[in-house]
């Protein structure tokens, strides 16, 4: 079976795969991953919860944004199932053709969602990721790249009102039942939850625009569920995006 691991800023999500069926995926908080014995225990306990055995781990693959991670995930992988593990990166076969001022400056799991996406759509494609920092990734026909959108997280837009503000409380991001609020919370909700539905819907136009006509809008993350009761232009949600990337570029490298 294959293990593949996306290593976000907050979250890192973890799949095994049985050829191309996702047998158990998991989310953790993004831990420091120091040593060997923190990755083993993290491992032997998702697998126990689940009833997997490691020794059926045959390979892995793993997307990073935290590079700092990388070689104590490198080490212990090797340690752990017996080979290195493919990082996607620079130099791996994805099947996308990266067209941007500096292919290395994309980020992995911008690369690994957009490969996700292709597994299941065709393009045009928008895929957007409701993450620490949500992103927007345009894919043209002939699976071309050709760049994006970043913009802060719902989370960290909701922190910096909090942090900014001193007479606003901090609150749960939730719809509110009208756009005009009746209350400081409610009034604080709607700005966040619909003042970003028209920030994700403008940003979408503008792109479709520039892409010269409709695309298919995949979102994944925390947030795409919510923010697509509110969004005019999610067409589709899907949380296992970079899960299925990371299957799809990891069988394209042994193939290779």
């Amino acid at each position: 079976m294959l293990l593949v691991i996306e290593v976000g800023n907050t979250n890192t999500k973890l799949g095994l795969y049985s050829g191309d069926e996702l047998v158990a995926h998991w989310r953790v908080v993004t831990g420091k991953y120091e040593t060997l014995d923190e990755f083993r225990m993290l491992i032997a306990t998702l697998l126990h919860h689940d009833g997997l055995d490691k020794a059926s781990i045959t390979g892995c693959c793993i997307s990073s944004v935290v590079p700092q991670f990388n070689q104590a995930l490198d080490t212990a992988c090797t340690a752990v199932f017996g080979q290195p593990p493919l990082f996607v990166g620079p130099g791996v076969k994805t099947g996308l053709t990266i067209h941007v001022e500096n292919p290395k400056e994309v980020g992995a799991d911008r690369i690994c969602s957009a490969v996700g996406a292709l597994d299941d759509h065709e393009p045009p494609l928008i895929v957007l990721d409701f993450g620490t920092a949500t992103t927007f990734d345009a894919i043209f026909e002939g699976n071309e790249y050709r760049g994006g959108v970043i913009v802060p997280g719902l989370e960290i837009s909701a922190a910096a009102l909090f942090e900014k503000c001193a007479k606003l409380p901090k609150v749960d991001i939730a719809i509110p039942p009208n756009v005009i609020g009746r209350d400081t919370v409610t009034n604080i909700r709607s700005g966040l939850t619909y003042g970003y539905a028209g920030l994700v819907d403008g940003i979408v136009n503008r792109m479709e625009k520039e892409m010269g006509g409709k695309a298919t809008v995949i979102a994944s993350g925390g947030f795409a569920p919510l923010m697509t009761e509110v969004s005019d232009t999610i067409q589709h949600v899907d949380d296992l995006l970079t899960l299925k990337g990371l299957r799809a570029i990891y069988e394209r490298n042994q193939r290779a």
